[in-house]
């Protein structure tokens, strides 16, 4: 007979729960991962990540119910938060683990002979933290932690955490650590059911339960400059901007400027092109853009598609500082920019493309031919900030844009470390439809609302 009562999947879901912070993105994977959302106290403001593409939702039955602030995703989305190292913490069910927190999921285990983990192998790449929630032993009293995994391998020294009907264990260098058992239980009747030696922590306790409901931190910042207080000399820095005046970051690009920091990568697509179009421009104004950077010379080199003035008469402030020796360029293809971009944010390295391939372009990287057509190897772009700007925002980072600022924001907001965005108004989670939601706040770090009376130019 069992020594005592083992937990419910409700209990073993609500110790999951006890896990995660406010502002926290958790992935869940199905199966018992999925009663995680409907424990959590509502005002939590841990954002569940489902295989399926929502975000931010909550199990009702066997509806799915977004919480305020909420979005759906496409899948592709989703594992890109999980590549792209967006999210937190995941949470699998495997079928058997080991003491290397190698893992098999249990939809491997269930398809004997075929091997279909589904998106066991993305929810074991990507997160910062992997717990992993499953029952201690199969249905013919087994141990499902074992010495070496019977069925394939979709986790590879991937779990930090396991938490079973019985107890919670740590996965450390020296093998599992017993760190909880459930109540009625001893760390006998625990080692007695487990397939691999523990190590009892010191300050071993039995486990509880509870969470203390928590609001999510508001991201919204007073002042531009505040929002930029860190961002250092040397910093890669993406800008948005496609061509006009409109969908610009002003404000926060005057507020870059009065910061100060130099020898700045810019990565946009113009390096300032909008004072020299003077797109609805008025008249005796100048456009604020990208050139008030580059004349204050806080620009070491561009990242670029369109870096010089449509017009030979009247050159940019970036091609006068190229000529003069001032800054360096490396100029790449719209369709690529957008794309490095994208699978930077997305955890994707590089990939091939098939433009610029024969061209300048193509000079000194690496080039394959697939199918007999020669493509070239571009990079995936990362930064350490990203200053974009955006019409509408909640307080948990969502975003809505307007116009030419959609152009670059949702493929550049994700490829940075800090993205910051500046919009005309902020408002409270829920009240910004979810269905138009472009840029969900995983991606959104800090928020500047536009001074009423600010004018985009000087």
């Amino acid at each position: 007979m069992p020594p005592a009562q083992r937990l419910s999947d409700d209990q073993i879901a609500r110790r999951v729960a006890r896990e995660l912070s406010p502002g926290q993105v958790v992935a869940l994977g199905f199966g018992l991962p999925g009663l995680v959302p409907g424990v959590l106290p509502e005002r939590t403001g841990v954002f569940c990540l489902s295989e399926s593409g929502a975000l931010g939702y909550v199990n009702a039955g066997q509806t799915v119910k977004l919480r305020p602030g909420g979005t759906p995703l496409g899948l592709a989305e989703a594992v890109a938060m999980l590549r792209g190292g967006r999210v937190d913490c995941a949470v699998v069910q495997p079928a058997q683990v080991n003491a290397a927190g190698d893992f098999s999921h249990w939809t491997t285990a269930a398809t004997t002979g075929v091997f279909a983990p589904g998106a066991g192998l993305d929810l074991a790449a990507g997160p910062k933290r992997v717990i992993a929630m499953l029952r201690h032993t199969a249905e013919d009293g087994s141990p499902n932690i074992v010495p070496e995994l019977t069925f394939p391998v979709d986790g590879i020294n991937a779990l930090h955490l396991i938490i079973t009907d019985i107890a919670v264990l740590s996965v450390i260098p020296r093998g599992l650590e017993l760190m909880e058992v459930a109540p009625g239980w001893r760390a006998d009747d625990v080692s007695a059911l487990t397939g691999v030696p523990l190590r009892r922590n010191p300050d071993m306790g039995e486990m509880t339960f509870d969470m203390e409901p928590s609001r999510f931190p508001s991201k919204v910042f007073s002042e531009a400059r505040d929002a930029l207080h860190d961002l250092s000399d040397g910093a890669t820095v993406m800008i948005d901007g496609f061509a006009g005046p409109g969908g610009m970051p002003h404000c926060l690009l005057v507020a870059l400027r009065d910061h100060g920091a130099r020898d700045l990568t810019m990565i946009s697509n113009t390096a300032g092109i909008a004072r020299i179009t003077n797109f609805g421009t008025p008249p005796g104004k100048l456009a604020i853009d990208h050139s008030i950077l580059i004349d204050s010379k806080q620009i070491k080199k561009a990242i670029a598609s369109y870096p010089v003035s449509p017009s030979a008469s009247r050159p940019s402030a970036f091609e006068l500082a190229y000529r003069r020796g001032e800054v360096e360029l490396e100029l790449v293809p719209q369709g690529t920019l957008a794309e490095r971009l994208r699978a930077g944010g997305a955890g994707v390295a590089a990939f091939y493309t098939p433009t610029g391939a024969g061209t300048l372009i193509a000079q000194g990287k690496e080039t394959r031919v697939f199918n007999g057509k020669e493509y070239v190897l571009e990079k995936g772009l990362r930064a350490d900030f990203c200053l974009i700007r955006g019409h509408k925002a909640d307080t948990m980072g969502n975003v809505i844009y307007k116009g030419t600022s959609r152009n670059f924001n949702s493929v550049m907001a994700p490829a940075a470390r800090v993205t910051v965005v500046e919009v005309d108004e902020v408002v409270e989670p829920g009240m910004l439809d979810s269905e138009q939601i472009v840029t969900p706040g995983v991606y959104i770090s800090r928020i500047v609302v536009r001074p009423p009376g600010f004018s985009p130019y000087e």
